[in-house]
């Protein structure tokens, strides 16, 4: 299992985001709490922000303690709006930088942690459920959540909404394959995520809302959000609106 988190809020340092907390989305790379399936998140990390109309990604194939330089320059780059990522590779998919997320096409950004079970026996399926790939390229790396985030951008340039989309994407893999589907993105406006799985937690004030696989501090406001649940953040004015329903 992989772990991830997305931030919506006042502009902050991606330093203080991905690696100052005691409990750092670096630390959760090499001592993770709630990694069911694995002890190590190693095999690659990303970092995706916005920048007026630039959706900026930053990712490697290595460890994240390794990359001395984007820890140095995350304590210059700020962001009001940013999602980051460490990976645990599934067996039989490569461990390179196509398979490091977040997954980015447009202003959308795009996390999968988890997998699908028996991703051979449904992988044509997947395949045509997502459409066609040329419109996502991201989308041809060899990995199951690239076919997924190909489906969820069909979705979402379908007209459904950040949050709506990732539930049309779980619905869809879930009918098909079991899994773990725990999906997190970003359109530039809001944040969003899946729990169906793994585990996900959540903390916001009238400011600011993380979503995150488990808390990166010891602050009591972090909650659990339930298994089978979507939980979405937006703006509304000055305001941060956090909302989480069940996925049925």
């Amino acid at each position: 299992m992989c772990r991830h988190l997305a931030y919506l809020g006042p502009p902050r340092t991606l330093h203080s985001l991905v690696y100052g907390p005691p409990h750092s989305l670096e630390k959760q790379a090499w001592e993770p709490k709630l990694c069911v399936r694995n002890k190590l998140n190693a095999d690659g990390f990303g970092v995706g922000w916005y920048a007026g109309d630039r959706t900026l990604r930053y990712r490697r194939a290595q460890p994240i303690w390794t990359d001395t330089g984007f820890a140095e320059l995350s304590e210059v780059l700020t962001a009001g709006i940013a999602l980051a990522a460490v990976r645990s590779a599934t067996p039989g998919f490569p461990v390179d930088e196509s398979g490091a997320q977040p997954l980015r096409c447009e202003r959308w950004l795009f996390s999968h942690n988890g997998r699908v079970e028996g991703f051979g026996a449904v992988e044509a399926k997947l395949r045509e459920l997502a459409g066609d790939l040329s419109l996502v390229p991201e989308a041809r790396a060899p990995l199951d959540s690239a076919l997924l985030f190909a489906r969820a951008v069909r979705s979402w340039r379908g007209g459904r909404n950040l949050a709506d989309g990732l539930a049309e994407t779980v619905r869809t893999a879930a009918a098909i394959a079991p899994g773990d589907y725990n999906l997190l993105a970003s359109d530039g406006s809001g944040i969003a995520a899946t729990a169906w799985g793994a585990s996900l937690f959540v903390r916001a004030t009238d400011q600011a809302a993380v979503i995150a696989s488990e808390p990166y501090d010891g602050n009591p406001a972090w909650q659990r959000v339930p298994d089978r649940s979507l939980v979405a953040a937006h703006r509304h004015g000055d305001t941060v609106r956090l909302a989480v329903h069940p996925l049925r």
